[in-house]
């Protein structure tokens, strides 16, 4: 057996996330039925991780071991030329000895979109939150300041997310160009909903309800009993997985200054 390492693309509006769950369309039962069409045997996908449903994917990274040694750019036209039209493989390369898509990730990189106008948007309703009520991204800012840093985000998990609750936070930059609002995150590692989580806060101090200090307070209270509603999964996005030393070049994207 040999491994792959896939890059994959995915509009995840119509489906029900990554995983395989019974009965549902994810985004892993899709790849793994085109796979295993492909090889003669049933192929198992790992993901750095999974994303929920409605949550999209420019980045993610999947590894499989395959029977065949097929060239892996014949593996991602014949890839391509199987899986529906909301699914693409971008790029797939054969793994470096011990490569793992999950334990070997150092990080990733999501981002938010905030369209901030009172008019929605048709064409770009699957892929923003559209907030109607102007947002100060000073404020904003302030409050993504003290989200830096290795914390313990229990206040920003989804419940019943089990293990350690600290992350270590690289990065959060908030942009506007015009009336998108563009958040990045950069971290080590996110728990389930964290992202989302920290952006409905960030929305709450951008309309001026809650203060920018609050986060703070909102951080080390380790309670979702005050925190706000968390952010629709379709503004997100999975940008990149970074690793060091694996896999080859293209994936390999240390995080700037260090899921």
């Amino acid at each position: 057996m040999k491994r792959l390492v896939l890059t994959i693309e995915y509009d995840g509006t119509f489906f029900h996330g990554w995983q395989v769950q019974p009965g549902l369309r994810t985004v892993q039962l899709n790849i793994e039925s085109a796979l295993t069409r492909m090889m003669g045997q049933t192929i198992r996908v790992s993901a750095s991780g999974r994303t929920d449903a409605g949550v999209h994917a420019l980045g993610q990274v999947a590894h499989c071991d395959v029977p065949k040694r097929i060239p892996p750019e014949n593996v991602a036209l014949g890839l391509n030329s199987i899986l529906p039209g909301d699914v693409r493989v971008v790029e797939c390369r054969w793994a470096p000895e011990g490569f793992h898509s999950r334990f070997r990730a150092t990080g990733k990189r999501y981002r938010y979109l905030i369209l901030n106008r009172r008019k929605p948007t048709a064409l770009l309703r699957n892929r923003v939150w559209n907030i109607r009520h102007p947002l100060d991204l000073d404020n904003m800012r302030g409050g993504a300041f003290y989200l830096i840093g290795e914390k313990d985000f229990f206040s920003f998990r989804s419940s019943g997310d089990p293990g350690t609750t600290v992350r270590d936070m690289r990065d959060i930059s908030i942009e506007k160009d015009g009336d998108m609002v563009t958040i990045f995150f950069e971290a080590n590692g996110f728990l389930k909903h964290m992202v989302r989580n920290i952006v409905g806060a960030l929305v709450e101090v951008g309309r001026g309800r809650m203060e920018p200090g609050n986060l703070k307070k909102l951080l080390d209270s380790r309670s979702r009993l005050n925190a706000p509603r968390k952010a629709p999964a379709q503004g997100l996005t999975l940008m990149e997985v970074f690793y060091l030393n694996s896999p080859p070049d293209s994936l390999t994207n240390p995080v700037p200054g260090g899921r």
